[in-house]
């Protein structure tokens, strides 16, 4: 038996922006977003198809952290009328900030305690969000959950209620074409680790397996050709439109090994999320290749057969894009990866990788050991971030 279940209404194509009206019926908005001046000219543009917002909060960071989040809320309490409907427009900081603002209507202790202690579930409230992402990757847009960073404590939590999937998911390429190539690379690699992650997830069903084969084709086909041509519109489609199918895969999964691993390397050593779930994955295929023949299946039409040629070639890529696979490269001691990997496999993510840590110690063990020859041979390092 199995289920599926997405509540948000996905409006997709260049220029869908136009609609956002449409999808505010005339109720006072809040937006959140960012302070950049291109987000302040998509802040007028906004307001030029929607009216002016009742509320502007523009003080997001990466990484939403339990400061920032306070003051954003203290911004909900500063006007008399609060909005009726959030207008999140950008990356999936913004989204997930969105989210926390969302649930506490204005008083971040209710979330705060609600995280920490698991208590004061009644109290949370509901406002209903309105998702315009300007990046490809997060998925946050059609997701019930945000990412909430305690980074004095070195905590990350999740923020999961099913109140908090958008409304509608506004995903217009057209708003991804101004995005850096660090960026752009960053965050489809986040995209492509929340399509395989949901395969070899214990959660996964036929509907959430269909979209992640889509999404992870799709990024490793087209991805570095969008490198190579980063204005080209067709291109920003086709990778906006993988992440969108990678974000409805793992909205029914969650996360699993790759993204517990990442978070206190995020969080330790400043690794852009992107790149910190993503540089394990060869790793992880090659830990839990064999352990399903419906996996093996799925990874089949992913990479073709056999799938060892497909993963090394996604090695490669990786490579080419500036990511190693080596942990060593991140800062990252025999000592803490031992320490990282035993916390990530005892977690909740940990708990949904069909895999066994046994295995995935000794690939990543055979794998330093052959990092290390071929550093010793050619005197360089594969990592060289964008």
């Amino acid at each position: 038996m199995w289920a599926f279940h997405n509540p948000v209404r996905i409006q997709f194509g260049a220029g869908v922006l136009e609609t956002l009206a449409d999808s505010l019926q005339g109720r006072p908005y809040a937006l959140v977003t960012y302070s950049d001046p291109v987000f302040q000219q998509l802040s007028e543009r906004v307001a030029a198809l929607a009216g002016q917002p009742a509320l502007v909060i523009d003080n997001i960071k990466p990484n939403p952290d339990f400061t920032e989040l306070e003051i954003s809320c203290a911004r909900w309490m500063s006007v008399e009328q609060p909005p009726e409907v959030i207008v999140a427009l950008g990356g999936g900081s913004v989204i997930d900030t969105a989210k926390v603002l969302a649930a506490a209507d204005g008083n971040f202790h209710r979330v705060r305690r609600f995280l920490q202690q698991g208590t004061g579930r009644d109290e949370l409230a509901v406002v209903p969000i309105i998702a315009v992402p300007t990046t490809a990757g997060t998925g946050s847009e059609v997701t019930c959950w945000a990412t909430v960073w305690h980074s004095e404590a070195e905590r990350k939590y999740s923020l999961a209620l099913p109140e908090l999937y958008p409304e509608v998911a506004l995903v217009d390429p057209e708003l991804t074409l101004e995005l850096p190539l660090s960026l752009t690379v960053s965050t489809a690699l986040d995209a492509l680790s929340h399509a395989l992650e949901s395969l070899w997830n214990v959660n996964r069903n036929p509907v959430s397996s269909a979209a992640a084969v889509s999404a992870a084709r799709e990024i490793i086909d087209w991805l570095p050709a969008l490198v190579e041509e980063p204005r080209n519109l067709m291109l920003r489609s086709r990778i906006a439109r993988a992440a969108l199918m990678a974000g409805v895969a793992f909205s029914n999964t969650k996360t699993a090994i790759a993204h517990n691993i990442s978070y206190p390397i995020t969080l330790r050593h400043g690794t852009a999320h992107g790149e910190a779930c993503s540089f394990t994955l060869p790793t992880i295929l090659r830990a839990v290749s064999g352990e399903s023949a419906e996996l093996d299946a799925l990874l089949a039409q992913v990479f073709g057969t056999p799938v060892e040629v497909g993963i090394e070639q996604l090695e490669q890529m990786l490579h080419r894009l500036g990511v190693s696979t080596a942990y060593q490269d991140y800062g990252i001691s025999n000592r803490e990866w031992h320490e990282i990997v035993d916390a990530a496999f005892a977690g909740e993510r940990g708990a949904n990788f069909i895999g066994k840590k046994d295995r995935f110690l000794a690939v990543s063990n055979n794998a330093q050991l052959s990092n290390t020859e071929t550093q010793t041979k050619t005197g360089a390092s594969a990592h060289n971030p964008l």
